[in-house]
């Protein structure tokens, strides 16, 4: 199965368990991390004819993605002399897949890179798009760059090894672009069989053809692709107070639609029935939706180094209803509080 990624320029496909050979002129570095190399490596080194192939291995975890990795990453490319007629591949989930196009993009001015997404959230969100970044003390994805993949491969027997949290996480992300595009496909939700194979296929299919769409449309996020980042205003910062550490990403989206869906519900956006109908969606693949705000001044204050502000505006990604979607910019901070308030 093909998706393919229709942009001005750099073109490519998304393909679903579709991954064999894979030839490439001249070096090639697999950038991995030791839990998923340990899985897979030694098939996708297999698999793969060039000239040269080394790996390189970073720790695991979210606090690893900052610019300490990307110049021991850097050093170990330089090292190994690859040159701009090489390619690097992301073995891994959404750290790696970020990290790996950011370094690809800043690598004498920018190499072709590929993504082997191993985790649900990774293929059905942070592989596809060509957002690249790592974090800092200021919060999550701040420093980074749009730089496309030359392809991308979902393997759904990837998935099978993954820890039941990690699996969760990516359900929250593919939830999310079912809220706020596919009505139909929320209802799917309510309905289907994770366990089964044709129902998980399902997902990251539609996953992958909406964020298709919108990539197309809007590919460095001047309007409707900030509308992928729901649930993310109020996730980067709960992640940023937690040092990246006790939540999975997923986990603290699913915690910050929660909170916007809070706040769709104050004004009048969401019914409470649509409000439950999401937050039961939630519960039902063990995701979090409540976390406690110790400081709600603190907490508002720290949106305004969200990505999607503009001249210290606030821009909040709501459901408009399930299946739709508004971005609102003239909220009154008062309101804000008043919500953030009920997560205390």
């Amino acid at each position: 199965m093909q998706i393919d990624i229709n942009l001005d320029k750099n073109s490519y496909k998304v393909y679903i368990d579709e991954l064999s050979k894979l030839k490439f002129k001249g070096k090639v570095a697999i950038i991995t991390n030791s839990k998923v190399g340990g899985l897979y490596l030694n098939d996708i080194l297999s698999i793969v004819e060039a000239d040269e192939k080394y790996v390189i291995t970073i720790a695991d975890g979210e606090e690893y993605k900052n610019l300490a990795t990307i110049e021991d990453i850097l050093e170990q490319l330089f090292v190994s002399r690859l040159d701009r007629s090489s390619t690097i591949i992301a073995l891994g989930g959404g750290v790696i897949s970020d990290m790996s196009g950011f370094t690809a993009s800043i690598y004498e001015r920018g190499i072709d890179f590929i993504t082997i997404p191993t985790t649900l959230l990774a293929q059905v969100d942070a592989s596809v798009g060509g957002k690249t970044g790592v974090n800092n003390k200021f919060g999550k994805n701040l420093i980074g760059s749009f730089y496309q993949p030359k392809a991308v491969y979902c393997e759904s027997r990837f998935l099978k090894s993954l820890p039941k949290r990690e699996f969760a996480a990516g359900i929250a992300e593919a939830i999310k672009m079912a809220i706020m595009f596919d009505r139909e496909f929320f209802e799917f939700f309510e309905s289907c069989d994770i366990n089964n194979q044709d129902d998980l296929t399902k997902i990251i299919k539609r996953c992958v053809e909406l964020k298709a769409m919108v990539v197309s449309q809007d590919e460095r996020e001047k309007g409707l692709r900030a509308v992928l980042n729901y649930g993310h205003t109020f996730a980067h910062v709960i992640e940023n107070e937690l040092n990246y550490k006790g939540l999975l990403h997923g986990e603290a989206v699913a915690i910050g639609m929660n909170m916007a869906n809070r706040l769709a519900l104050n004004l009048g956006l969401l019914s409470v029935k649509e409000f439950d109908r999401i937050e039961n969606l939630l519960i039902k693949f063990d995701l979090p939706t409540k976390y406690k705000i110790k400081d709600e001044n603190a907490f508002y204050n720290a949106f305004s180094l969200d990505k999607k502000s503009e001249n210290s505006v606030i821009k909040f990604i709501l459901p408009n209803g399930i299946g739709k979607n508004l971005i609102k910019s003239d909220i009154s901070k008062e309101r804000v509080l008043e919500i953030l308030g009920l997560f205390k």
